[in-house]
């Protein structure tokens, strides 16, 4: 009977996995995670390592936040605004990843993985830029439907 349980909840989360990969925050969740695996791995192969704690972070976030919100687990833990933490995780991202991916491949004369890091990471940084913007436009559409502005353009 144990073993039963155990399958149907497995099948269970593997079904809300692949029905939230087909949502657009989960593909871009997913292809956050995908990207900063591959960035992982080249600046892990680089002469300089030092720049992997960038791509290992932001990669444990963006599993986080997939996973909180694949569980739905943001509307059982209300305290947390998960939106604005969501917001402020794609931002730092976007910030982080540009400016570290544009010192690589700046400095990165002779070392491909860096360089290939590099690209990578203005993908990635791309990316991020581009889910800022969707959580940007989701909390704009929040408080203009709570009437939450006031101001008339």
């Amino acid at each position: 009977m144990a073993a039963d349980t155990t399958e149907n909840s497995s099948a269970g989360v593997v079904e809300k996995l692949k029905s939230y990969v087909r949502t657009q925050k989960g593909t871009i969740l997913a292809a956050e995670i995908v990207l900063s695996l591959i960035i992982l791995i080249c600046y892990a192969s680089s002469w300089y390592g030092g720049y992997t704690a960038v791509a290992i972070c932001e990669m444990c976030f963006a599993i986080v936040f997939f996973c909180v919100f694949m569980m739905n687990l943001d509307q059982q833990f209300t305290a947390v605004s998960w939106v604005w933490s969501d917001f402020i995780r794609a931002f730092t991202g976007t910030l982080v990843y540009l400016i570290t991916s544009l010192i690589c491949v700046i400095r990165g004369a002779g070392d491909g993985a860096l360089i290939a890091g590099g690209v990578f990471g203005l993908l990635a940084g791309l990316l991020f830029a581009y889910d800022t913007y969707t959580i940007y436009l989701q909390i704009k559409s929040a408080r203009s439907q709570t009437g939450g502005s006031g101001s008339a353009a």
